[in-house]
Formats: structure tokens, C-alpha cells, sequence
């Protein structure tokens, strides 16, 4: 019904209101008596051999949705009823920020892309723990954490550990989002020996409490096998938990869409299908280069049972959806878990 009703009027709307509206929309569904039970029959599939021992957590199921999506910790709990295994909120930044001007949000319907400059626009902090003290425990959920757009290079690491700090109790793993190419002073941001520096404030941070959260790193599609090599150096380095792989590219190689159309649409991030090989071939580097050393979440381009096990086989060990979720609807979820199961 989604492919062939929802999402031809979705699509004719703008992308950004239209996201705001499916939200609103959820959200109130969710409430008529009865609709939760028939959105969890239709989405979710519950079976023990699903289940993943990740990081020290157990995931009900390997498909989460990534980061971007569910930006204020605002709908995770209905989410929830469509299958996934855990939700990744944010980019959350200390304060809130409108982030670039619009219009920022553009569908490739020929390449079953989008091309996004945010800009880490969200409520900030203070508004996404209000909303993450409603959880209800249904699922694991990650917390995607950036720094503000205005702030000088000098004070990047404060409000990293800002927000990490005050998560903490409320999220049950971290990823530092440093690979965003939608953010200023992106330069600095994957600098190995700055990434280093915030990564062992942070893991200070961790040890403050009782019960220490993993922490990740997100990092970019367009890396090329010099730079895996020194995320690999870095991940042995500092200990880190585990690496997303990966992040919206800045490359427009390869697409349907007319260069013209590329052209009036500017820079952003690119996400979806076009990105998909490149994705696994991150994953599948990472993984074998480092002899597996350490778990991997495996997004980018999964807009089917098969690419998600095309990512999972490369060496992924959980993965996550966002442009295929927009694109397939709801039921990619269950289909991905059903094919696991074979």
C-alpha cells in the first residue's frame, strides 16, 4: 500500500514538509485505539535467533534506523511498532539551531537518492532528554551527538562532551557524528590527531559513571583506503566500541539525475541508492583489513532484503535505514529480518 498510495502523494509534496507531516501523522494513528496492535502485527517479527549481542547490548534485531530521521527524540516510541531493533536520535547539539536555510531536502527520484544540507538543525539538548524521559524500553536507542554550528574551534570538544554528558542516562550508546559534510570547520572534524584528543575526553567522561556507554564513530563514505587505514590505527588506538559506516558522500559520480538539475540543487550530502556499493565496500575494507576487530553498523543505499545482507556478508554487524525507509516504507524492516531468518 505505501509504494503504490502513500508515498506517489507523499512524493509530490515538499520533502521536508512532508516529513513533518508523516511524523504528525504517526503520531496520531498511534493513539486511536487498536492502530498500535495492526501496525505491530503487519512490521514486527519477533524471533529469538534474531537477536544480536552487540557492544554489550542486546539488539531484538540487526535493522535499526540511522540518525537524521528522528532528530528531537520525538517519535521513537511509535518507531518502535514498525520492527526496528533500535533507533539512533539526533544529530543533538547543546543548543538548538535552525540549521542551513531551506529549501535543504532533495529527492533523486531516478537514482532513489536524497541529497540533504541540514545542517544539524534540532531542539537541542535540554528539549531531546525532556522527550528520551518518556521512553518506554521498547528498543535500544542510540544517541547521534555534533557541536553547534556557531561555536569556535577551540570549544569543538565541549560540547561534544556537553552532550555526552547529559545523555548519558538516557541513551544506551553514543555515535560521534564527525563525518557530516553539512557542518562548518569540517576539516578539523576528521583530523586524526583532533579525533584522538575528543575521543579520549569523551571515553574520560565515560569512566565518570557507573555504567559506561560504547561509544562509535561515524565516519564518511568517500575515505579512500589510506584514510580506512588510519580509522583502523585510530579504533586500535583509543578503543573505540565500534564504527558507522557510513555517513551521506559528497560525490555526484555516477547518476541518473541531469547535471543541470545536480547543479541548481547545490552541495549536501548525498544518501540512498548511489551510495550503496560504496557503503559496502567500506564495511567489507574496515572488516577485513582489521581481522574483524571490531563491530561495524553497516549503512548506506539498503533499500532491500539484499542489499542489507550485502552489508551484513561484507561485514556489518548490525545495520540501519533512512533513505530506503522513505523509499520502501515500512515493511522493508520485516522483509530484512525475514531474510535473515532463511
Amino acid at each position: 500500500m505505501y509504494k503504490l498510495l502513500l508515498r506517489p502523494l507523499f512524493f509530490l509534496a515538499d520533502p521536508e514538509k512532508i516529513h513533518h507531516f508523516t511524523f504528525s501523522l504517526v503520531k496520531i494513528t498511534s493513539r486511536i485505539p487498536g492502530l498500535k496492535s495492526i501496525y505491530r502485527s503487519l512490521y514486527v517479527l519477533e524471533d529469538k535467533r534474531l537477536e544480536r549481542n552487540i557492544f554489550g547490548l542486546t539488539f531484538k534485531n540487526p535493522v535499526g534506523l540511522a540518525a537524521g530521521f528522528d532528530k528531537n527524540a520525538v517519535l521513537y516510541n511509535e518507531l518502535a511498532n514498525f520492527g526496528f531493533g533500535f533507533i539512533e536520535i539526533g544529530t543533538v547539539t547543546p543548543k538548538g539551531q535552525s540549521g542551513n536555510p531551506k529549501k535543504r531536502l532533495f529527492r533523486l527520484k531516478e537514482d532513489q537518492g536524497i541529497i540533504n544540507r541540514m545542517g544539524f538543525n534540532n531542539e537541542g539538548l535540554d528539549a531531546a532528554i525532556i522527550k528520551l524521559k518518556k521512553n518506554k524500553g521498547k528498543l535500544i536507542i542510540g544517541g547521534n551527538i555534533g557541536k553547534n554550528t556557531a561555536t569556535k574551534p577551540e570549544d569543538y570538544t565541549k560540547d561534544y562532551l556537553a552532550c555526552f554528558n547529559a545523555l548519558h542516562p538516557y541513551v544506551d550508546y553514543f555515535v560521534l557524528n564527525v563525518s557530516c559534510p553539512n557542518v562548518s570547520s569540517h576539516a578539523k572534524l576528521n583530523d586524526k590527531d583532533y579525533l584522538e584528543e575528543l575521543i579520549g575526553e569523551v571515553q574520560k567522561a565515560n569512566l565518570t559513571f557507573t555504567a559506561q556507554k560504547p561509544i562509535l564513530l561515524k565516519i564518511a563514505p568517500d575515505l579512500n583506503e589510506g584514510q580506512l587505514d588510519e580509522i583502523i590505527a585510530l579504533v586500535k588506538t583509543t578503543n573505540l566500541d565500534g564504527v558507522i559506516a557510513s555517513n551521506t558522500s559528497v560525490d555526484r559520480d555516477g547518476l541518473k539525475t541531469s547535471r543541470a538539475t545536480l547543479e541548481a540543487i547545490g552541495n549536501g550530502g548525498l544518501s540512498g541508492q548511489p551510495i550503496k556499493e560504496k557503503s559496502t565496500q567500506t564495511i567489507k575494507y574496515l572488516s577485513e583489513k582489521s581481522g574483524k576487530a571490531f563491530p561495524i553498523i553497516g549503512v548506506g543505499g539498503i533499500h532491500s532484503a539484499k542489499d542489507a545482507l550485502e552489508k551484513i556478508n561484507a561485514g556489518a554487524d548490525l545495520v540501519q535505514i533512512y533513505t530506503g525507509f522513505i523509499y520502501e516504507g515500512p515493511s522493508l524492516i520485516k522483509q530484512i529480518n525475514k531474510a535473515l531468518l532463511k
